[in-house]
């Protein structure tokens, strides 16, 4: 049956009752019967109902003829059959056959091992006198790749098995580590012989030395550093020499037990009663500071080759150290110390120090590039202030 929209429309009852028999008559949803409306509104609602009936069992039987194909399941993973490193075979490496060089190429040595103080930042510029009364002028007599600083137990004023004071600081390193000069200045001594004087002398204790009076003096006193133990020596007597020039070579002669630097400053006289702590005099690590304390009893009497502990908050390392022992040690003319405890890294720290039976402990801050000063004094406890200023001390330290 075909008709326009207009004749479907103007169609009358009997027209529209027929053709709601046929759209019930073969409607493919059996056992439903279809509702013959006496109006055309009617109509539309029923034929909407018919589509909806028409379409549902269209889409369930669709359903069921889909079988989705199923998903593939993970398989176990095989035993990686590559060798490993250690069961690489090990080839024959190829001989490499000379070939002529490029005039115009450039060959770069091989690097050379990694340095020991890699670790450890670099140094201040020299000289160094963040304060009125610092004195860090000097560079380190051994080059950053290797240990440069103090040994622990051969510090400035430690006692050396029974015998007087320790004058200087002693540096480990191998046999036949470049020595270098701390400053610039001029050699006044080369050689055997600078304990006694007598350069012919071979069993000195200082062994084999290098002495530089330096161009440069603190507040009008001139200043020396001394270089001992030396393998050899390679500067000579009367050179002038830069700060970092070559000056000799690590050894063990004289009176010692291994190879190490044995390093002193002197200030005023080049004389054996006219040493200081050379780690108040060279340069710090950037960031690093310097730990010096005057360590007395409760009547104010030094106490001497004292037993302290410093313990670092952030490492947790603790340090052991002792104060001057008694003899030919010179303190500092400002701080008048027994205690220096250089290269400690920047942060909180706390100090501990016996006293009668009694166990006394402060904090303390380590400032980068600095001196933190702190006095103890028996049963009164300790004391962060500084010394007082000097009389009639109203110039400023003068620089190199």
């Amino acid at each position: 049956m075909k008709f326009s929209q207009r004749a479907f429309f103007n169609t009358n009852g009997a027209t529209q009752q027929k053709l709601f028999w046929f759209y019930s008559r073969y409607s493919p949803v059996r056992g439903i019967r279809i509702k013959v409306f006496p109006s055309l509104n009617g109509f539309l609602r029923g034929f909407r109902l018919l589509r909806v009936l028409v379409l549902i069992p269209l889409a369930l039987a669709a359903c069921q003829a889909f079988s989705p194909t199923p998903l593939p399941t993970a398989s176990p993973l095989l035993p990686d059959s590559s060798p490993t490193p250690a069961s690489l075979p090990l080839s024959t490496p190829p001989a490499v056959t000379p070939t002529a060089t490029n005039p115009m190429t450039f060959l770069l040595p091989t690097p050379g091992a990694e340095p020991v103080t890699a670790w450890r930042p670099p140094l201040y510029p020299s000289p160094w006198a963040p304060t009125l009364y610092d004195h860090f002028y000097f560079a380190r007599p051994i080059a950053a790749d290797e240990v440069n600083w103090p040994l622990p137990n051969y510090r400035y004023g430690g006692i050396l098995e029974g015998r007087s004071a320790h004058t200087g600081i002693d540096i480990s390193a191998p046999y036949g580590t470049e020595v270098l000069a701390a400053g610039q200045g001029t050699v006044i001594w080369s050689g055997w012989g600078f304990s006694s004087g007598d350069p012919a002398n071979k069993d000195d204790p200082l062994g084999k030395s290098i002495v530089i009076r330096h161009d440069f003096g603190y507040r009008d006193q001139p200043l020396f550093t001394i270089y001992a133990h030396l393998s050899e020596t390679e500067a000579v007597l009367g050179q002038w020499v830069n700060t970092g020039g070559l000056i000799g070579y690590i050894g063990e002669t004289g009176l010692t037990t291994g190879p190490h630097l044995h390093f002193e400053v002197r200030v005023g006289t080049n004389g054996f009663f006219a040493t200081r702590n050379p780690e108040l005099w060279l340069v710090p690590p950037q960031g690093w500071g310097i730990l010096v304390a005057h360590v007395m009893d409760t009547a104010k009497e030094t106490l001497n080759s004292y037993a302290i502990l410093l313990h670092s908050e952030a490492t947790g390392e603790t340090l052991p150290a002792r104060t001057y022992g008694p003899g030919t040690i010179i303190p500092d003319p400002y701080y008048n110390e027994n205690l220096v405890l250089s290269d400690l890294p920047a942060g909180l720290y706390r100090i501990q120090i016996p006293f009668a039976g009694l166990n006394y402990e402060t904090g303390i801050q380590i400032l980068p590039g600095q001196v933190t000063f702190i006095s103890f004094q028996g049963f009164l406890g300790f004391d962060p202030t500084p010394p007082a200023t000097p009389v009639n001390e109203y110039f400023l330290t003068p620089a190199p």
